[in-house]
């Protein structure tokens, strides 16, 4: 919901052409492009790091719990 209403408002500084939209576009641009990046990102990217941190920290506290065995 923020991405989208973040996005709303700075689209329309983007197809603006009055007085002062050369220099708001050049600020709007970057933010545009991070504010997508960063959903994309949650998205794609974060999900399956966490689960792989996820997955060897429970692998690794399970081999830690069990006893040695002894030869």
């Amino acid at each position: 919901m923020t991405v989208a209403t973040m996005t709303l408002g700075l689209v329309p500084i983007m197809l603006s052409t009055g007085a002062g939209a050369d220099v708001m576009k050049r600020i709007a641009a970057p933010l545009l492009g991070g504010i997508l990046t960063s959903f994309l990102l949650e998205l794609l990217v974060y999900p399956p790091l966490f689960a792989l941190w996820k997955g060897n920290t429970e692998v690794f506290l399970r081999e830690t719990k069990q006893p040695r065995r002894s030869v």
